[in-house]
């Protein structure tokens, strides 16, 4: 994806887009934008980011929203595929399990 010089984003070398000067992605700040939250809820949950940098991403979103939707889609799949794999591993399992196994003992005492 490229930006504009205006727009508060960037691609990092891992192909995730980010809010400039942070470590906050698009994705958080859709996903609470499409929850409803006003801007300044938006940065009351990642101060780091300033008003301008919240809504220059709305606003790109905003204007490129099927660019955008079709990104975030591409990130969801990723990340299903992602805890797919996770748990499928027998490590995960043993450490699911055995985590089950203390919870019922502490419910039990």
């Amino acid at each position: 994806m490229h930006f504009a010089e205006t727009v508060p984003l960037f691609q990092d070398e891992h192909g995730r887009v980010r809010v400039k000067g942070s470590r906050v992605t698009l994705d958080t700040v859709v996903a609470n934008f499409k929850k409803g939250y006003k801007p300044k809820q938006i940065q009351d949950g990642f101060p780091t980011l300033s008003l301008e940098q919240i809504n220059g991403t709305i606003e790109w979103y905003r204007s490129h929203r099927s660019e955008a939707d079709a990104y975030l889609k591409e990130q969801d799949a990723a990340g299903e595929k992602l805890r797919k794999e996770i748990e499928s591993q027998p490590e995960y399992q043993a450490r699911r399990e055995e985590l089950r196994r203390r919870i019922k003992q502490l419910v039990k005492s």
